[in-house]
């Protein structure tokens, strides 16, 4: 066990844990954080994705001492004024059915707007192919990602 500080959502926090255990666990477990959902456990399906330094990446395969130091944002953390321009086009569009996949998938999409403003569809399908919907909303989601792409800021 060892303490680590963590900058989430821009707070500070630390926390008493293995180094070595996934992030995600971090999240769900010590700081009850359970906007992150478990998926796959193997970085497959997207339903964990967070902020790492601005870079989508798959809490369940990053250990916390990776993350430790660095600037990690959650779903919960993603619209710091409200929702974030993405949780509106989500809403707008009405993507989610049964909803599992949508803060990875949300995440994911904040990611690609922050780095591509306007991106086209193969930038999209590009960007979001890691993130799986088994309810198969995927034509709702490029959708969103486009009406977002008006209102984004980084």
């Amino acid at each position: 066990m060892a303490q680590l500080a963590l900058e989430i959502n821009g707070r500070q926090q630390t926390v008493d844990a293995n180094p070595e255990m996934p992030l995600l666990w971090v999240l769900r477990d010590l700081l009850n954080m359970t906007g992150t959902k478990y998926g796959c456990g193997i970085g497959l399906c997207g339903a964990c994705t967070v902020h790492i330094d601005s870079v989508a990446t798959r809490s369940c395969q990053t250990p916390l001492a990776t993350a430790a130091g660095k600037r990690i944002v959650t779903i919960e953390g993603l619209g710091a004024n409200g929702l974030h321009p993405v949780q509106e086009a989500w809403i707008a569009e009405q993507v989610p059915q049964c909803g599992y996949c949508q803060s990875g998938q949300i995440m994911s999409a904040a990611a690609l707007l922050a780095e591509k403003p306007h991106p086209s569809d193969s930038d999209i399908d590009e960007a979001m192919a890691g993130n799986l919907c088994r309810c198969a909303t995927y034509f709702r989601i490029r959708n969103a990602i486009h009406r977002a792409a008006g209102k984004a800021h980084s």
